[in-house]
């Protein structure tokens, strides 16, 4: 969806902010001759916005006889310079031109203008009397594609320059012929603001006095055809709320209270510590709540569950809402629906002050084609690869980056670092890798052309990736990366510098979802127990692979979406049954190698698939519905996994290292029954027994360890308080000298039906 590219505004030229008319005496107005006339091809390319120089010919210059003033001031009545106390009235050159000539001045003395707009006059300072604002340095970085705080160089920036207020606009945009600044204080017309070219960087700047926070802009930009084309700033940091679509000059101004959670979270690393996430779409986990308003209620309830971190869907500004914003346009502004960037950091401060850590999905695998946004920028691909074979994302309609590209990569990188850096995120969860990764990603042949190798692998995104994760790792402590990555490409949570059998170094995340985890599981549990010893299979083979990554097991969003149905209504037979399967899933899911994650609605076992529009049914927890005590109990249950979980290294500490977890019994299929043993660093143990079958089944013999005498239940997913039938045993279960499984002593015990039970030593 496509939002208009602009807007009037009530807010008129007249009004820009400005040095008070009266702000000193001044001398009586005189006329003087005009300035050398400008060269008629340098006038028409000023007229068009197509002159890289405007400076070398607005503002004031030493000429023979004086110092030459010339301005270009659109609909103004009259202009006038304040100079050494004189007060001179310039000459109305024509469409919109006006000059004068300082007699007797060797050199430029400090100036105002005066200019007069229909009775109406203001005092402003001149934008073509400043020297570049952007320094040498940042220009060097930004050439070489190096700039790893890029956003504090491009885009709109409040500041003093040379001692008067105002905000620098710069914008990247190498094949422009020209580039004007366009916003409310103008009226949308950008003639009397054309940008400066910084050289070979392809950077076009401007410092505009008197233009402060909140005024509205986008950048004109004269295409290499002569056409001109509205866009918005890429490196925006506040845009309007869509569909609006305008960028909106920022400053922050959030005082951080989080200095405890920044100095203490990379403490230890996340693949030997509790991870368990909440992950949550904030426009509709309660509709209509602001981010500060999420903030009074999101900590409280996240922290309530003992979840250890939230994860956010796509938070960047993105034009229609239906894209549950994976189509970003404004990859630097949070999406204005719920408040500003500083409402936005106050969440994530509140979060951090209740000890919950904050991911945030982060989606550099493309964007969308909307022509006042990334698309063909400066009038040819510019953010795209020029190759629509490279350029085309064949599943969304959307166009992918160039990450070949120097400049397209720093901009992706800083990107990144932004995130993490100024909103003090805790973590990226980068969505489509796999798209990213594969030149022949759903394509077929014909469609892509293999890499210089005659391989299918994109090179240039797997060296961006790398990059990214260097980066953020070196410059962030404490942060982690997780990739959605679909595939079995090797190496995925691998160091950058460690070389795969592949041949190719790692791509460098701390985490990769365990997508074939989440795939057969599900499927396993969605059969009817009958039916389940034909699958047992696909509950164990993800113990096969377990090793060869760091894992987290995600129940995300696109499990519960689009006819795939919400996580209960998933399970097989009736009411008790679909609850008990869905509890017995999740002790398992949370007993499991690996870290967890669950998306919201699914902790007390909404029937209904999630809707953007409606977010989770809140409704069923209250207690005037019937059947509240059903979903209480499975949220309860939530919460004491994560209880349980957080307090039992053995379900955390060695969730990479295959000393962490043995079979007690892995082919009991016809049982439907799945027992084994987590270690922690220690090699104290915690046993789980999983029955997806809907029988009691009594004095179910397993082989333990020797070593310990008893072993006592810590949690059961059938007790009657998570709405199961109770079938729990409240004293500690003695191991006996009789082998089993391999082992030499062993238990026999009562496993409930339809639950997970664990139990570590008494």
């Amino acid at each position: 969806m496509t939002a208009r590219s602009a807007r009037k505004t009530a807010v008129p030229p007249t009004k820009t902010p400005g040095p008070r008319a009266e702000a000193k005496p001044e001398k009586t107005a005189e006329r003087v001759r005009k300035a050398p006339p400008l060269d008629a091809g340098d006038r028409a390319r000023l007229l068009a916005g197509e002159h890289h120089d405007p400076h070398g010919l607005l503002g004031a210059h030493p000429v023979r006889g004086g110092v030459a003033i010339r301005v270009l001031r659109p609909y103004a009545r009259e202009v006038t310079v304040l100079a050494k106390g004189r007060r001179t009235t310039l000459h109305d050159d024509g469409d919109g031109f006006f000059s004068c000539l300082l007699p007797l001045l060797r050199k430029v003395p400090e100036y105002e203008l005066r200019v007069r707009y229909d009775g109406d006059e203001i005092a402003v300072h001149d934008p073509y009397r400043f020297l570049p604002s952007l320094g040498d340095l940042d220009l060097h970085l930004i050439g070489e594609g190096r700039h790893e705080e890029l956003w504090k160089a491009l885009g709109a920036r409040p500041m003093t320059h040379q001692g008067v207020a105002g905000t620098r606009f710069t914008v990247w945009a190498p094949n422009a012929r020209g580039v004007r600044v366009s916003g409310d204080f103008n009226y949308w017309d950008g003639t009397g603001l054309p940008m400066r070219s910084l050289g070979a960087t392809g950077v076009w700047e401007l410092f505009v006095p008197g233009i402060g926070e909140g005024a509205l802009y986008k950048f004109d930009i004269a295409r290499p055809d002569g056409s001109h084309t509205l866009r918005t700033d890429p490196m925006a940091r506040r845009t309007e709320c869509p569909p609006d679509t305008a960028s909106v000059v920022t400053d922050s101004y959030h005082e951080w209270g989080d200095a405890q959670w920044m100095a203490s979270r990379g403490a230890r690393p996340h693949h030997e510590a509790p991870l368990s996430v909440y992950e949550v779409h904030l426009p509709s986990w309660r509709p209509g709540l602001t981010y500060r308003q999420l903030a009074e209620q999101l900590p409280a309830y996240v922290s309530d569950l003992g979840f250890t971190h939230v994860e956010f869907m796509a938070v960047a500004e993105h034009p229609f809402s239906g894209s549950w914003g994976y189509q970003v346009t404004g990859f630097y502004a949070p999406t204005a629906r719920m408040g500003t960037p500083d409402d936005f950091k106050y969440l994530v401060d509140s979060l951090h002050r209740a000890g919950i850590g904050v991911l945030m999905d982060w989606v550099p695998a493309h964007f969308p084609r909307d022509d006042w946004a990334l698309a063909e920028f400066d009038g040819r691909p510019l953010y795209e690869h020029e190759d629509p074979r490279r350029s085309a994302h064949p599943d969304w309609g959307t166009l992918e980056f160039d990450y070949g590209r120097k400049e397209v990569r720093n901009f992706l990188v800083a990107n990144a670092v932004y995130w993490c850096e100024e909103f003090h995120l805790d973590g990226l969860r980068v969505d489509a890798v796999a798209s990213m990764l594969y030149l022949d990603y759903s394509r077929e042949n014909g469609e892509w052309l293999p890499n210089e190798f005659g391989g299918r692998e994109n090179l240039d995104a797997v060296a961006f990736l790398q990059e990214m994760n260097a980066t953020v790792y070196r410059r962030c402590p404490g942060v982690i990366t997780f990739a959605e990555e679909s595939t079995a490409w090797d190496g995925v949570t691998r160091a950058t510098d460690q070389t795969g059998p592949g041949g190719f170094g790692g791509l460098g995340f701390g985490m990769k979802w365990n997508m074939g985890w989440m795939h057969d599981s599900l499927g396993y549990v969605s059969k009817e127990p009958v039916h389940r010893k034909y699958h047992h299979n696909e509950m164990t083979f993800s113990m096969v692979y377990a090793y060869s990554e760091n894992y987290i097991l995600p129940i995300s969003h696109d499990e519960v979406v689009h006819g795939k149905q919400a996580l209960v209504s998933k399970m097989p037979g009736d009411w008790w049954q679909q609850r008990a399967n869905h509890r017995a899933y999740l002790g398992f899911m949370w007993s499991h190698p690996g870290k967890q994650l669950l998306f919201m609605g699914q902790e007390f076992a909404q029937g209904a698939e999630w809707s953007a529009e409606h977010g989770p049914d809140w409704w069923l927890l209250d207690p005037s519905y019937g059947a509240a005590a059903d979903h209480r109990g499975v949220r309860d249950l939530v919460r004491d996994l994560n209880t349980v979980y957080g307090r039992t290294p053995a379900l955390w500490e060695r969730d990479t290292a295959p000393e962490g977890f043995q079979w007690v019994v892995g082919d009991a299929a016809e049982d439907n029954v799945f027992a084994y043993l987590r270690f922690d660093a220690e090699g104290s143990p915690l046993l789980a027994v999983c029955n997806f079958s809907p029988v009691v089944r009594n004095d179910f013999r397993l082989g333990v360890p020797d070593t310990v005498a008893a072993w006592a239940e810590v949690l059961n997913t059938d007790a009657a308080r998570y709405g199961g039938s109770d079938v729990v045993c409240p004293d500690p279960v003695k191991t006996e000298s009789v082998p089993s499984h391999g082992r030499p002593a062993s238990v026999r015990m009562t496993l409930p039906p339809l639950a997970t039970v664990w139990l570590r030593p008494a």
